[in-house]
């Protein structure tokens, strides 16, 4: 029996969370390619990763890393989108190509990036171009999400108006100095931070509710109680920061969901799972 793509369109909750599964459904027959982006003189690396029993196109998910830069970690995540039935697409915004999982290697390139903003998009705007491309791809249904660095990269693509459905926030920062103007921002946003995240502190969560209300952006902000940052990848518990934890149970919220509403979720994330989780904090 064939499957059907995500659906899209349906309402954005205060709820919805966009995850991975951690099971293949039945039927999966997930493959793989590594692709290269070209971006002005530079070679950047990608994984793409899809369901080969799904033959419609389907929605895109592109997955921006973080810190530890273009990991196995964000690979793994572009498999596990793709056994849920979207296409991932995790790439090296770093340009330095694979690494194991350690924070040393993004040497100093993160500073570099941040002080230009222009490289940052241009990398990006090809990363985007080329996944619209793929024989596998709705191009018109294109999203994105980020881990801390890279959620602030993707927040950062949707402020400036880049034509995504889409955009989720894992343990991002979400201070700027260029904030969304009214009408400019097309994407729904998704922020997913913790609590208790000294690196991207509560004091910036309500100036940036304050600017997505005044841009009129739809959005949706996430705040699980008690949790560090990097909650989600494991890797963090060897990084050597107090600041930073692997949270299994708030793992475990979002890597039972599978989530692509608006553009990015097709199932809710159950506000008995948030308070399930408040309750254990």
């Amino acid at each position: 029996m064939k499957k059907s793509k995500p659906k899209t369109g349906q309402v954005f909750s205060a709820a919805a969370v966009l995850v991975v599964a951690l099971a293949s459904p039945a039927g999966a027959a997930v493959k793989s390619r590594e692709v290269q982006i070209k971006q002005g003189s530079e070679t950047l690396q990608g994984f793409i990763a899809w369901d080969d029993a799904v033959k419609e196109k389907r929605p895109a998910l592109m997955i921006v890393h973080g810190g530890w830069g273009y990991t196995d970690h964000v690979r793994k995540q572009a498999e596990r989108l793709a056994a849920s039935g979207y296409v991932g697409f995790a790439f090296d915004m770093f340009a330095t190509g694979k690494i194991a999982s350690h924070l040393e290697h993004s040497n100093g390139v993160m500073g570099e990036l941040d002080r230009n903003p222009a490289l940052v998009k241009a990398r990006f705007d090809a990363a985007l171009a080329l996944i619209k491309g793929d024989p596998h791809v709705d191009p018109d249904k294109i999203s994105a999400s980020g881990y801390c660095w890279g959620g602030t990269v993707v927040l950062d693509m949707a402020r400036a108006g880049t034509d995504l459905d889409a955009v989720v926030v894992f343990h991002g920062g979400l201070a700027t100095s260029t904030p969304a103007k009214k009408g400019q921002v097309r994407a729904r946003i998704l922020v997913l931070n913790g609590g208790a995240d000294p690196i991207v502190p509560m004091a910036q969560v309500e100036p940036f509710k304050k600017e997505m209300t005044d841009a009129q952006v739809r959005f949706d902000v996430v705040i699980y109680p008690g949790v560090k940052h990097s909650y989600e990848n494991p890797y963090a518990d060897h990084a050597g920061s107090e600041g930073m934890a692997y949270n299994a149970e708030a793992d475990r919220v979002l890597a039972t969901k599978d989530a692509y509403d608006k553009g990015c979720a097709n199932r809710r994330f159950d506000d008995r799972d948030l308070s399930d989780l408040q309750k254990k904090k």
